[in-house]
């Protein structure tokens, strides 16, 4: 048993850091760059609550599904060969996450909880990780509930879910590593890494997990050629602690009254001028 899932930690780790030293898009970054450890307690403790959630989502599915979707549609579609499933289980998946995703940034309260997401100011394999549970519950099973009801087979969304994993890794990453062409077809370090700039041209652009053709159908691609972001980030503050950061959605400021943050805040802002006027 391994719940918190080490190895995979450990391997990713593995090959993602030597990665980002060999492919760095920012030189500068450093391995524990600001709020890495953060990340690391997000990474250790979402995965469970997150896991749970997904399952309730899933048992909901196939409960709702037996009672509304012919059984001969879903032995149909679980007959079909794997390079139709696949391919089909990654364009349903990514529609839903797709939409999902759009509609954290574009309504205030579910903001809330994907801003914590978007808090993060350097941006490596480990960011991935920063994600409030409920909104990667409720993005993930948008993409998870289409799969389940249709009666894909448990393969290919086996399969769909380890690409998705890696490749969610891999987009957060400090890497510059190109798709040529493909770049237009499949999301890329490239293309995530705009999503998550400050750059007020790139604001609410590059919402698909897997598949950046869908930002391109539905009006929402930011890709300039040879061209990478160089802030990332929020306007507003957020508290840079995890728990902090899981009431956020729910106090918002009010999780600023705690002394530690409101120290750390005062920090950041410049001295009074207590010179005689």
């Amino acid at each position: 048993m391994d719940p918190f899932g080490l190895k995979v930690i450990f391997i990713t780790f593995l090959v993602f850091v030597p990665l980002e030293r060999l492919f760095a898009l920012h030189p500068q970054q450093k391995v524990f760059r600001r709020g890495w450890a953060n990340d690391l307690i997000f990474l250790f403790l979402n995965g469970m609550m997150i896991r749970l959630g997904l399952l309730a989502v899933i048992v909901a599915t196939v409960f709702a599904a037996e009672r509304i979707v012919p059984a001969s549609f879903q032995a149909t579609i679980g007959g079909l060969p794997y390079w139709v499933q696949i391919p089909a289980v990654i364009l349903l998946s990514d529609l839903g996450f797709y939409w999902t995703h759009r509609m954290f940034h574009a309504v205030p309260w579910l903001w809330r909880f994907h801003s914590i997401h978007h808090s993060i100011e350097e941006l490596d394999w480990l960011a991935a990780a920063r994600v409030h549970p409920v909104d990667q519950i409720l993005t993930k099973g948008a993409s998870l509930v289409p799969l389940f009801a249709l009666g894909f087979s448990e393969w290919a969304i086996g399969v769909y879910a380890l690409l998705y994993q890696w490749q969610s890794v891999l987009i957060h990453s400090n890497v510059r590593i190109g798709f040529g062409p493909l770049r237009f077809l499949v999301a890329s370090p490239e293309f995530h890494h705009w999503h998550h700039s400050s750059q007020r041209e790139a604001r609410d652009r590059n919402f698909a997990g897997q598949l950046s053709f869908l930002d391109a159908l539905f009006g929402s691609l930011h890709l300039p050629r040879g061209q990478a972001p160089t802030t990332y980030g929020l306007d507003e503050p957020m508290p840079q602690r995890y728990a902090l950061q899981l009431l956020y959605p729910f106090m918002g400021e009010r999780v600023f009254q705690s002394k530690p943050d409101r120290a750390a805040l005062a920090e950041t802002m410049p001295a009074p001028d207590l010179a005689p006027k």
